[in-house]
């Protein structure tokens, strides 16, 4: 991080959905452009129209690098480092240059954030259908990410910051050793290396953001933790011997526990991080009491990236409906992780 606050950027994601309203209607929160030092990485001609849709004036300049901004002016930067046709794409239907142009836009931010150019990257949410149909075979932002990065142990966490209904002094992430699967492969994917690098992770976050004895809970895969057995042998197979390696290298880490009790012991503040084995096992219960200002952050990544928990919402996009609270905690707690990283490198 350069001398000032951190740089990020904020990505469009699916212009056909409510990424570039989110975007524009967080700059206009001055709160949020003293915090960081933002740049919107994508098409001028969109962002402009956003700007007319949700009623906002801001002052914009284009630039064709983040090495071309002076971060001493007022104005926001404005970087489109792909394609123009993205300028027609219409509201809330998948499109083949909306894909193409939220995975430029991410592509871009990290490679600039890997050069150190940028701090930290906020995304608005991509559309995994039009990623496809621009022949892009992946199926979300975590992998885009990972595979950009040279990673192979990462994961997606849920992280909901302090504050009602939570108790735990330090909010509640949730990690998920399986990622964007079937429910049927699941199973077949889960290893106890696996769900040891993501109980770490997860670990290792919590410490970034001021936890300094996280308490980590490790959901079951079956309902009652198999229940001895009877309904599976993942937990004695795979994730106790996962856990037990764990607390031996010195992680605070339980389990496994049934999930539907994890999540509430951990929401009345007795655990301080969760990992879940699948998706929905973990966002289910997060967004069921925190929707609005969940924050999904990428693990495992030599940069910072956050999001907003919701997706492209193309029934309300560009209809002035989207609301902004879980983007701008995405970019706060962006900032939060790239100043402690500068703190923890200073050290």
């Amino acid at each position: 991080m350069t001398n000032g606050a951190p740089r990020v950027a904020l990505t469009l994601g699916d212009v056909a959905g409510i990424g570039p309203e989110v975007v524009v209607s967080s700059l206009a929160d001055k709160r949020l452009r003293e915090t960081c030092r933002p740049v919107v990485v994508g098409h001028p001609a969109v962002v402009a129209r956003a700007q007319r849709q949700v009623g906002v004036e801001l002052s914009f300049v284009d630039v064709a690098s983040p090495t071309e901004i002076d971060w001493s002016r007022s104005e926001i930067p404005c970087w489109n480092p792909s394609i123009d046709e993205v300028a027609q794409v219409p509201a809330g239907k998948i499109d083949a240059r909306a894909g193409r142009a939220a995975y430029d836009y991410l592509v871009a931010a990290t490679r600039a954030a890997l050069r150190g150019e940028i701090d930290a990257i906020t995304t608005a949410p991509l559309n995994k259908a039009a990623l496809h149909a621009a022949g892009l075979n992946f199926p979300g932002h975590t992998e885009i990410l990972a595979h950009e990065c040279g990673v192979h142990d990462f994961a997606m966490m849920l992280y909901l910051p302090p504050g009602e209904p939570l108790k735990g002094p330090a909010g509640l992430g949730v990690a998920h050793v399986t990622l964007h699967t079937s429910i049927q492969s699941v199973p077949g994917l889960l290893s106890t290396k696996l769900i040891y690098e993501t109980i770490h992770l997860v670990s290792n976050f919590l410490i970034q953001i001021g936890c300094s004895s996280p308490r980590i809970g490790v959901c079951a895969l079956n309902p009652h933790a198999g229940e001895e057995g009877l309904f599976g042998d993942e937990e004695s197979r795979l994730i106790a011997p996962a856990v037990e390696s764990a607390v031996q290298s010195g992680v605070n880490a339980i389990g496994p526990i049934p999930a539907d009790a994890l999540l509430r012991r951990a929401v009345q503040g007795e655990f301080d991080g969760v990992a879940a084995m699948y998706h929905d096992q973990g966002h289910i219960a997060l967004k069921l009491i925190g929707f609005e200002r969940a924050v999904n952050v990428t693990l495992g990544l030599p940069v910072v990236r956050t999001s907003p928990s919701h997706g492209t919402a193309f029934d309300i996009a560009w209809k002035g409906l989207a609301r902004t609270e879980g983007f701008v905690e995405a970019v706060r707690t962006a900032v939060q992780l790239v100043r402690s990283r500068a703190n923890s490198t200073a050290q």
